[in-house]
């Protein structure tokens, strides 16, 4: 799709510009991910939420990144066979698995943390710091308002 001809009344509509930003931010994070050896931009926030909160059963890894059962249970398989994730008998419940982040995923986590920055740059060259930080909280306030998630207080800038 070339955005020069699409209707002048789409060109000026908040829903329309996010959405072309966000098909942007996707193709550059795909990008820099498969270069990076990542065939599921999943594997990223399942390696950022695994190091923030340490082990955890697949079912609850899976909601608190947003992906379905069987998704998970794919790239956790990929991961661990890759050596990036391991997987242990929880102790409260021998019925599950706990989930664990090795040292070598927090190693890969930093190499793809270092492509997600990259990208991002890449994203918001035009834009000045201060207007990046601007955007950044209007997004936020967006996404609060619609959710009721509160991102602002825990959003790392």
């Amino acid at each position: 799709m070339d955005p020069r001809t699409m209707p002048v009344r789409l060109r000026g509509l908040a829903t329309w510009l996010l959405g072309q930003s966000s098909n942007q931010g996707h193709r550059l994070i795909g990008e820099r991910m498969h270069a990076a050896g990542v065939t599921s931009r999943s594997y990223y926030s399942l390696l950022a939420a695994l190091a923030e909160s340490g082990p955890t059963s697949q079912a609850d890894l899976g909601r608190r990144v947003g992906l379905d059962r069987s998704d998970v249970t794919a790239a956790v398989t990929d991961l661990e066979e890759r050596g990036f994730l391991g997987r242990t008998p929880d102790p409260a419940d021998r019925r599950r698995n706990l989930v664990r982040i090795t040292d070598s995923g927090t190693e890969f986590l930093a190499e793809l943390d270092a492509e997600v920055a990259a990208a991002q740059e890449e994203l918001l060259a035009p834009l000045t710091p201060q207007e990046r930080e601007a955007l950044l909280a209007m997004l936020v306030r967006v996404v609060e308002h619609h959710t009721g998630l509160k991102l602002s207080d825990t959003a790392e800038r």
